[in-house]
């Protein structure tokens, strides 16, 4: 089972509530993984301070021109939507930070003077807790887009329960890494910034026509009642409201998973494990 953890924003609690549900999954399951889909700022690593069993560079794919073939007939520019191809004296170029390596132009290349090249972009990092498995993908500083990584990452074992960390928003990283997801689970904060965000998100697993359910994090002793109701509105589950509390606040500021040291929190986290494998 494929579960993918969405917030509209950063910092609402998403990766905190996904590491601890890999945690509490490794406890229930023959095997589980957590997959940080977050490439450009991973973090989920730091809750599992185990060694790096394994580290693989991933590549996308650029065209390669062979200038002697070549005749400047400009098919592959006119051909790509992204402008990664100019002609400047009749030689190509390309402006690798635009190209979105589809290898659509050296199959309209006429004279077959386009192939295609290795360019690395990130890599992925693996750690192992025994049935626990951890893969966090790095986007190199400076790329313009880690789909290929999150591409890599979601063709890892997940075993009987995978855990996905999404990217914050609901841009094409984040699409691309719930493609696959039996379940999204939306994070969201109860305030007016909040159910923005939950909106903004559920809309794109609504266009998905995905599984979808809510958790509240960060709750106030008088519940933020805009938000509950946008849930029963559009029939979305709400599997948890988890109280804004200092203990927690305080094991996440140190890199410390909750379940299984926090005795409240563990029986709340295996109460949503149970909800989520009831609604596979």
């Amino acid at each position: 089972m494929k579960i993918a953890l969405l917030s509209g924003k950063g910092g609402a609690g998403k990766t905190f509530l996904a590491v601890n549900l890999a945690y509490c999954a490794r406890r229930h399951e023959q095997s589980a993984a957590y997959i940080d889909c977050d490439v450009e700022e991973p973090n989920g690593h730091l809750f599992f301070p185990f060694p790096v069993k394994e580290r693989e560079t991933v590549f996308t794919l650029i065209p390669s021109f062979n200038k002697e073939k070549c005749t400047s007939c400009r098919a592959c520019a006119d051909f790509c939507k992204f402008n990664a191809l100019v002609f400047i004296k009749k030689t190509p170029m390309l402006l690798a930070e635009m190209c979105h390596a589809c290898g659509g132009c050296s199959l309209v290349c006429p004279e077959k003077a386009i192939t295609e090249a290795k360019r690395p972009i990130g890599m992925i990092e693996t750690r192992q807790y025994e049935n626990l498995s951890c893969y966090s993908g790095i986007l190199n500083i400076g790329e313009a887009s880690g789909i290929k990584i999150i591409q890599s990452l979601l063709q890892k074992d997940g075993g009987d329960f995978s855990v996905i960390d999404c990217p914050p928003g609901c841009a094409c990283s984040v699409m691309e890494s719930i493609e696959d997801a039996d379940l999204c689970i939306l994070i969201a904060e109860p305030t007016a910034f909040g159910l923005h965000n939950l909106n903004m998100v559920y809309e794109l697993t609504a266009i998905m026509k995905k599984k979808t359910a809510v958790i509240i994090n960060k709750e106030q002793s008088t519940p933020y009642e805009p938000l509950t109701n946008f849930c029963r509105q559009h029939n979305l589950p709400i599997l948890a409201k988890i109280p804004f509390d200092r203990e927690l606040g305080q094991t996440l500021s140190e890199g410390t998973a909750a379940y299984g040291t926090n005795k409240k929190f563990s029986s709340l986290t295996d109460n949503i494990y149970a909800q989520i494998k009831a609604m596979s």
